[in-house]
């Protein structure tokens, strides 16, 4: 009787390849910083964490973590990208300090045209106040605001386009324009306001609760000329 070959094993897994991470010309006393793509695991038991390096294909590296940075190391979650400030203890590479990068791009895009939306060069100001509508970050809704009294025109018209992209989170912030001093900025909140539509009807009836007389009176018209009128 013929007997059966025995069965081919399944190949093991490869376990992850591990770099050395220090500089090249060796150790720094003061540390440096270990940029990382992504955080692929956190043991809080074994006060380590596994991370991928930028721009190292795939190849990941295991760091010890401080015990005074043991709360930072709670926060950081597989999948997080992270910039590690490491430091040399008696020939051992320890993790000193965690900042959380974001995931998102957008958000990090958005950082960057927020912070553009303040330069002093005003086509940096308009490009940023475009983008700043196209990402919908509602972290722009105030500075998008003060943006329309930017002494460039074109910038305040970016602006003003964005605010309506936005959509009801800058109905709130818009409120108090309505009785602006300046005509033409009371008239540009009207407009977003009435370009927004339906989704900014429930932010105007919260703000007509709490409007004073003059304040109610304009909420009062907008709603009006949208074609809304509070229930009595």
């Amino acid at each position: 009787m013929a007997t059966e070959a025995p069965m081919s094993q399944p190949t093991p897994p490869q376990p992850v390849n591990l770099i050395q991470i220090g500089p090249k010309r060796g150790a720094k006393k003061d540390g440096f910083n270990l940029v990382t793509e992504r955080v692929v695991a956190v043991n809080v038991a074994a006060k380590q964490i596994e991370v991928e390096l930028l721009a190292y294909d795939g190849k990941t590296v295991v760091l010890d973590v401080a015990d005074d940075v043991m709360e930072d190391l709670r926060k950081l979650k597989p999948g997080d990208g992270a910039t590690i400030r490491v430091v040399e203890e008696g020939g051992t590479r320890v993790a000193k300090h965690f900042r959380i990068r974001s995931k998102d791009p957008n958000a990090a895009r958005a950082d960057a045209m927020l912070q553009d939306l303040t330069d002093t060069h005003w086509l940096n100001r308009k490009y940023a106040a475009e983008t700043l509508g196209l990402l919908k970050d509602e972290r722009a809704v105030g500075p998008l605001v003060e943006a329309l009294t930017d002494e460039v025109g074109d910038v305040r018209q970016r602006a003003y386009d964005s605010l309506i992209k936005l959509g009801r989170p800058s109905v709130s912030a818009l409120v108090p324009l309505l009785v602006s001093e300046e005509e033409e900025l009371r008239q540009s909140a009207t407009e977003i306001i009435r370009k927004i539509g339906k989704p900014a009807v429930e932010p105007l009836a919260v703000a007509l609760g709490e409007a004073d007389d003059r304040l109610k009176s304009r909420i009062l018209k907008v709603l009006d000329r949208m074609g809304y009128k509070p229930k009595t």
